[in-house]
């Protein structure tokens, strides 16, 4: 408790801090290593690998079903996933992933195809990079975003999970033109 005096008048206050507690667990799938982290109500980041963290190691109900979803999605059995997401950047980022969702199953767009569809078809390179910050990937589908020539160019995951990503969803890259 912190005390401040004002003339006659002695005014106490608390301040509180809120400290968000995550909880992340990684799994072995078809595609590899996926870790869901999650911040008891939203998943906050899928990751391809597995690394030390300070966050709990620990299977939550959130965290098991993304991946009861993701595991549906990589054996062709789901198209949509239904969970609770907090993306987190800046808000150019958030409108770029949220115009990610638009892109249906099965089908690619380029990284001018984005930008144009956000209002600034100069930003096909800015598109780019928030594809590469873009903190919950295969939710928010980055993998659907390919060159304008059709070719697979850069994914957090690695270009061989790119793929997968797309074979699995029977994309025709050609599309992306």
């Amino acid at each position: 408790m912190y005390i401040l005096l004002k003339g006659d008048t002695i005014l106490s206050f608390y301040i509180v801090y809120y400290i968000t507690m995550y909880n992340i667990f990684f799994y072995e799938t078809d595609i590899g290593t996926i870790g869901i982290r999650e911040d008891g109500q939203y998943i906050t980041n899928i990751y391809f690998s597995k690394f030390n963290t300070e966050d709990n190691i620990l299977e939550t109900d959130l965290i098991i079903s993304g991946i009861m979803q993701i595991n549906e999605y990589i054996q062709g059995k789901r198209k949509k996933f239904d969970l609770p997401l907090n993306l987190e950047g800046t808000e150019f980022q958030k409108k770029v992933w949220n115009e990610l969702k638009n892109i249906p199953y099965g089908e690619t767009r380029s990284y001018k195809d984005i930008a144009v569809a956000i209002g600034n078809e100069k930003a096909s390179r800015a598109i780019g990079m928030a594809n590469n910050k873009n903190p919950i990937p295969i939710l928010i589908p980055c993998h659907r975003v390919i060159g304008a020539n059709g070719k697979l160019v850069g994914y957090r995951g690695g270009l061989d999970i790119k793929e997968k990503l797309l074979n699995i969803e029977n994309a025709d890259l050609n599309k992306g033109e």
